[in-house]
């Protein structure tokens, strides 16, 4: 029974520590703590945090308008909804890095303004971007009123569980992200990026320490995201 998550997960963890460790905990720290390693924490937690808060507030207002109402063109849009998990994340990459490059379609309206999305942290964030109700209405609330005292409390933990899901793939995007970033060093190089990188130049040093961060990441993420399952049950069950 652990015989798989014993040999699939735990000994390659064990081995990435102990490889990010080998030299000393002085010179762990030394690598995880230079300059272009902290350039990668700043680019990936500050951008997925910023994609994270644009997924969720327009992700909330979308599926709010899906749920609620009918009108023509819903069924294309909710399926399209669903097209990036379908797509390899390097293609959903190529096809962003064309549509907003300087060239492209929407990147070129950009241009005159001195506004350049593709291969900029810009760019790099788009990849990684009722009955209750209905007794409110007939009291008189309005619609903002209803969904901030009704709607938003009751999917609260729903909601927190998916930003945090959003956030956490945010994080560990690689395939668009090393396609529309560019991969610049000190500009657009996210975590990931810098894993792989790292990795390539034979710097193992800097790869498996990066790696463990990412690594403790997950594990934050995962012990969250099973809280917030607890709280969603919970809630669906009252």
């Amino acid at each position: 029974m652990w015989f798989y998550p014993i040999a699939m997960l735990f000994l390659p963890l064990g081995a990435m520590f102990a490889k990010a460790g080998s030299g000393g905990w002085a010179r762990f720290w030394e690598v995880a703590s230079s300059p272009l390693a902290l350039s990668t924490y700043d680019i990936t937690f500050t951008t997925s945090l910023i994609a994270t808060l644009i997924n969720g507030l327009f992700g909330t207002a979308i599926a709010w308008v899906l749920v609620r109402y009918d009108f023509p063109g819903k069924r294309i849009i909710d399926a399209s909804i669903d097209l990036p998990f379908a797509l390899p994340t390097s293609v959903a990459g190529l096809i962003l890095a064309t549509v907003y490059s300087d060239n492209g379609w929407i990147g070129s309206l950009f241009v005159p303004f001195g506004i350049k999305i593709a291969f900029t942290r810009l760019g790099l964030g788009m990849a990684m971007f009722v009955d209750r109700e209905e007794a409110a209405r007939t009291l008189g609330a309005s619609d903002w009123q209803i969904f901030w005292r009704v709607t938003l409390p009751n999917i609260r933990w729903g909601l927190m569980y998916g930003v945090l899901l959003t956030n956490a793939r945010a994080m560990g995007e690689f395939g668009a992200v090393s396609v529309v970033s560019g991969n610049v060093a000190n500009t657009t190089q996210s975590l990931p990026l810098f894993v792989e990188e790292a990795y390539k130049q034979y710097n193992t040093e800097a790869a498996f320490s990066a790696a463990v961060l990412l690594a403790l990441l997950a594990a934050v993420t995962l012990i969250l995201k099973e809280i917030l399952e607890g709280k969603t049950r919970i809630e669906d069950k009252s």
